[in-house]
C-alpha cells in the first residue's frame, strides 16, 4: 500500500517536517508536532477502545487545534470520527449522535451541558474533556512516536459526516480514509493548493466543506492551515490579514455577510488569491473579486460523491462546468432517458424546463458510492438502476454545458408555469440590502402553489415594501410568475450548523413565523401588505372554505 493512499500515511509523511502546520492567534505547530499530538490521542483511544463496539469517535468542538488533533489520531488509530453539529438540541441532536453509535465524545464543558440529560448512548467516562484539568497530563501520558494500527488500509471508515438536514432528516454518509485521501489530491489540483498555501479555515470542522476542502489538501501538501473558532464576517479580513492566508473555503451566506461589511479603500490589500465553495451567487463572486482580490471558484459535489462536473475555462455564467465523462448525464427518473438540450433566453432563462430539466445522475459514482451508516432505505434511493442519482436536478444546454436547477422538491409549479426558486434567490441577493434569501413553495389555499421568499436584512423596521416590489418589477429576467406573493424579512433566518439556510424549516413554517410577513394578492401589480394577525386567520380561513386544511402550515390553528 502506498503511504498516499490513507489519511494515516498523509500524516505520517509529515513527520520530522519542520514547516508550519497549523496556525493559532495564539500559536503555531510545525507539521511534526501536529502528528505527534495526533499520535498521542491515537495512544488514548486504541487503550480504551472496546472491540466489540464500532470504532466511533464522537467530536464536538468548535474549530480549536484539539479537533484537527482528534482527527489525526482518529486516523492513525483506525477510528471514524463524528463531527457532531452544535446548534443541534433535543431530540434532535440526541437521535443523531444515537445514530452513529459513537463510543467515545472529545468535547469541552460547553458541549458535554448540550448533551446532559440526553440518551446519546455513551457513559460518562467515556467522554473526554479537552478544557479539563487532567487533560493535558493525559496526553503527555501517552506521548509516542507517530505510527499507525495495524489494521488501517484505503477501505477503512475515518468519516460518517451528518448531512445538514436542510431538507429533511440528516443522514450519516460514509467516508473511507482512501476516499479522502483521493479527494486530497483531487482537490489540490482542481482549487490550486500547494505547500505554498496559507489555507484559512473559519468554516465548522464538523462539515465535509472543511474537511475535504482544506483539511485534506492542506495535509497531502504540507500547506499551513490557521484555526479560527468560528466564523464572523467582521473577522475574516483581519484574521486574512494576519496569517498571511491566500486560500479559504466558504458558503454563499458567509460571503454575503463579509460583502455586507462596510467597504473601505484598502480592501484588497491582503494576500487572498481564491476560495472554494458553493452558492455564491455570480453577483457576489465578482463583488467578492472587485472589493478583495480574490476569486471565488463555485464547485459542485457533496458529502456523498463527487466528480461528476469537469470545470472549463470558456463555461457561461451560471454554469456548472461539463459532465466530467459520459457516465454522467441529466435523466427523466421515470423513463431513464436523458433529458432534451435546453433552451435559453437571451437572459439565460430556461425556456423548456419540463423537457430539459432533470436529476443529474452518474453511472460510474454507483460504484464508488460508499453508502450511509445503518441506514439501507437510503442507499438504495441514492443508488438504484445502475446509477447513482445525485439528489439535485439540471440541465444540460445546446453545447453541452452542465448547470444546476436546485435540490429535488426546488421546482415550483405556479398557474401552469414551472421555474426553478434557486434563479429566484440568485436575483434576490442583487438586492443590495439582502444578505441571504431562501424561495420555497407554498400551498394555495384554492388550488396549486404560491411562492413564497424570505429575506435576511440588517434591519427588517426598515424594509420597504414598494421598493421592494419596484425593484422586482425591474428584473428582465425574473418571470411573471416567479414573482413571489409572500416576503418573510427577519434579521436572522433559520440556519445549519454549516451556515446553510434551512429552507425546509421555513417552508413549513410560511407566514406562521415570528417575523413580519409581506403579502401581494398576485393580481395585476404587485403591492405588498404586511399581514395582520386578522389577515392569517382569514388566509387560513380560505384553506378551510376550499377543502385544502390538510395543507396548511402544521403550526396552524385548526378552527
Amino acid at each position: 500500500m502506498n503511504s498516499s493512499d490513507t489519511v494515516a500515511g498523509l500524516l505520517l509523511a509529515r513527520v520530522g517536517d519542520q514547516r508550519p502546520g497549523l496556525r493559532t492567534r495564539e500559536r503555531t505547530w510545525t507539521w511534526d508536532e501536529v502528528v505527534r499530538e495526533s499520535a498521542a490521542r491515537a495512544a488514548v483511544l486504541t487503550e480504551r477502545r472496546d472491540p466489540g463496539r464500532p470504532f466511533h469517535v464522537g467530536i464536538l468542538l468548535e474549530n480549536v487545534p484539539d479537533f484537527l488533533f482528534w482527527l489525526g489520531g482518529a486516523a492513525l488509530a483506525g477510528a471514524a470520527v463524528v463531527g457532531i453539529n452544535p446548534t443541534r438540541r433535543g431530540a434532535e441532536l440526541e437521535r443523531e449522535v444515537r445514530h452513529v453509535d459513537c463510543q467515545f465524545i472529545v468535547t469541552d464543558r460547553p458541549g458535554r451541558d448540550l448533551l446532559h440529560g440526553l440518551d446519546v448512548g455513551v457513559p460518562a467516562d467515556a467522554f473526554v474533556l479537552v478544557d479539563d484539568a487532567g487533560y493535558p497530563q493525559l496526553i503527555r501520558a501517552h506521548a509516542c512516536e507517530p505510527t499507525k494500527a495495524d489494521a488501517v488500509e484505503a477501505s477503512t471508515l475515518f468519516l460518517l459526516l451528518l448531512t445538514s438536514g436542510t431538507t429533511g432528516a440528516s443522514k450519516a454518509a460514509r467516508c473511507t480514509q482512501g476516499r479522502l485521501a483521493r479527494l486530497a489530491f483531487a482537490n489540490c489540483a482542481k482549487y490550486d493548493i500547494d505547500s505554498a498555501d496559507v489555507c484559512y479555515c473559519c468554516m465548522p470542522l464538523f462539515h465535509g466543506n472543511a474537511l475535504m476542502g482544506l483539511w485534506a489538501p492542506a495535509l497531502s501538501q504540507g500547506a499551513t492551515i490557521c484555526l479560527v473558532r468560528a466564523f464572523t464576517a467582521s473577522g475574516f479580513l483581519p484574521d486574512a490579514r494576519f496569517y498571511g492566508a491566500t486560500y479559504f473555503t466558504y458558503v454563499g451566506k458567509a460571503i454575503s455577510y463579509i460583502l455586507a461589511t462596510p467597504e473601505r479603500d484598502d480592501d484588497a490589500a491582503n494576500e487572498l488569491d481564491h476560495g472554494f465553495g458553493t452558492e455564491a451567487s455570480p453577483e457576489d463572486q465578482a463583488e467578492f473579486a472587485r472589493r478583495f482580490g480574490a476569486r471565488l471558484v463555485e464547485a459542485y459535489g457533496s458529502s456523498e460523491s463527487t466528480g461528476h462536473v469537469r470545470r472549463v475555462p470558456d463555461a457561461p455564467s451560471g454554469a456548472l462546468g461539463r459532465p466530467a465523462n459520459d457516465d454522467v448525464a441529466v435523466l427523466d427518473p421515470a423513463t431513464l432517458r436523458r433529458c432534451a438540450p435546453a433552451r435559453l433566453d437571451e437572459h439565460g432563462r430556461l425556456l423548456n424546463p419540463d423537457e430539459a430539466i432533470g436529476e443529474i445522475a452518474d453511472r460510474g459514482a454507483a460504484a464508488r458510492f460508499e453508502g450511509y451508516y445503518n441506514n439501507e432505505a437510503a442507499n438504495r434511493e441514492r443508488v438504484r438502476d445502475g446509477w447513482y442519482w445525485s439528489g439535485d436536478l439540471g440541465y444540460l444546454d445546446e453545447a453541452g454545458f452542465l448547470y444546476f436547477a436546485g435540490r429535488r422538491g426546488d421546482w415550483v409549479r405556479v398557474d401552469g408555469e414551472n421555474f426553478s426558486t434557486l434563479v429566484v434567490t440568485r436575483i434576490l441577493r442583487r438586492h443590495k440590502q439582502v444578505l441571504a434569501a431562501a424561495a420555497f413553495a407554498i400551498a394555495d389555499p384554492r388550488s396549486g402553489d404560491q411562492l413564497m421568499v424570505a429575506l435576511e436584512v440588517a434591519d427588517p423596521g426598515a424594509f420597504d415594501a414598494a421598493a421592494f416590489a419596484a425593484f422586482l418589477a425591474a428584473q428582465p429576467d425574473l418571470g411573471t410568475k416567479a414573482t413571489p406573493r409572500f416576503v418573510r424579512v427577519s434579521a436572522a433566518l433559520p440556519t445549519t450548523g454549516s451556515n446553510k439556510l434551512m429552507s425546509k424549516q421555513m417552508q413549513n413554517e410560511a407566514w406562521l413565523c415570528a417575523d413580519p410577513v409581506y403579502a401581494s394578492r398576485g393580481r395585476g401589480e404587485v403591492d405588498y401588505r404586511l399581514m395582520s394577525n386578522e389577515d392569517k386567520r382569514a388566509l387560513e380561513a380560505e384553506f378551510f372554505a376550499s377543502g385544502r386544511q390538510r395543507l396548511l402550515p402544521a403550526a396552524a390553528v385548526r378552527v
